[in-house]
């Protein structure tokens, strides 16, 4: 109600001005925003990514950052301590290790997100149509699942390709092959509970296709999962393709691999450590990386999880 005051000139009353009423409205955050905020509220996650983030600058720009080529020899210098000259030291044939090494980042983010590529896109696939056609596909896709699950990944992985023979894209169709079944039987768990839900219902009901729901409205509610699972197997790959080449079955010895130096650093165990410490070292810290990263995902896109 206006509260009315005496004018001093007039004598009248006249209305009191109104006080101006501010509102503060909250601002308003975007989905994406609130999953970039408690993201980086996770402080190993952001470790994680600055990890990630380095490892994929050096991977780009090795070459410009590698003061030597990974595969010149310097038979005068071998196995040079590290310092001087060569930061990480140098190995029997006298090659630098730390470009060796940054000449492995490549390698590793390759095959690691190569992999798991393939991974995704096949078990997102049969995933998709084991979960939406659980009658009629569900079990034969399942069924080849489980068989693919009871092998061990690097020994499947070696019986391939020791079929196939040693190379880059031999190792990588090996890990995609035994990693998609269980990206499949994530994504068949969330299909299952997403399909029952009314808007699924409402577009059947409007007469849209099977593939057009399964792309429009069940994948798009049903990938956290496989997203988080491939962040986390990214570093699973890199060790699977360390683990490979260590044993002789994986990328070839001529090639700079962080697997193929740990195989040749094993001989000197107690004599020249950092042969192998320094390789063993960038595989640790790039795997604590992507499951840092993995980590910070799954509480970000769910906090429920948390």
């Amino acid at each position: 109600m206006t509260e009315l005051v005496k004018s001093p000139a007039l004598g009248d009353e006249a209305p009191a001005p109104e006080k101006a009423v501010v509102s503060a409205t909250p601002k308003q955050i975007s989905q994406w925003g609130e999953i970039r905020h408690r993201f980086v509220q996770n402080k190993l996650a952001v470790v994680g990514l600055c990890i990630v983030t380095l490892l994929f600058l050096t991977a780009a720009f090795g070459g410009f950052i590698a003061p030597y080529d990974p595969q010149d020899q310097d038979l005068m210098n071998t196995l040079a301590s590290p310092g001087g000259e060569h930061l990480m030291g140098t190995d029997s044939l006298g090659r630098d290790v730390f470009s060796r090494l940054i000449a492995g980042t490549r390698i590793a983010v390759l095959v690691g997100l190569a992999s798991i590529l393939f991974a995704v896109l096949i078990g997102v696939l049969l995933g998709a149509v084991a979960g939406y056609f659980a009658r009629f596909a569900d079990p034969v896709i399942m069924r080849m699942a489980d068989v693919f699950l009871a092998f061990p990944m690097l020994i499947g992985a070696m019986v391939i390709i020791l079929v196939t023979g040693r190379g880059i894209t031999p190792v990588i169709i090996s890990l995609a092959i035994f990693s998609w079944a269980t990206v499949a039987r994530l994504l068949r768990s969330s299909i299952l509970s997403v399909r029952e839900m009314d808007y699924v219902h409402a577009a059947r009901a409007l007469g849209a296709s099977g593939p057009r729901i399964i792309r429009k409205h069940i994948l798009p509610n049903s990938l956290t999962a496989v997203l988080v699972y491939a962040t986390f197997n990214v570093g699973t790959a890199i060790i699977g393709v360390a683990a490979l080449s260590f044993l002789g079955a994986g990328v070839p010895v001529n090639i700079p691999e962080w697997g193929n130096m740990l195989a040749d650093g094993q001989a000197y165990i107690g004599i020249q450590d950092h042969l192998w410490m320094f390789p063993s070292l960038f595989v640790v810290v790039t795997v604590l990386g992507f499951a840092f990263v993995g980590d910070g995902l799954r509480d970000a896109l769910d906090p429920k999880l948390r």
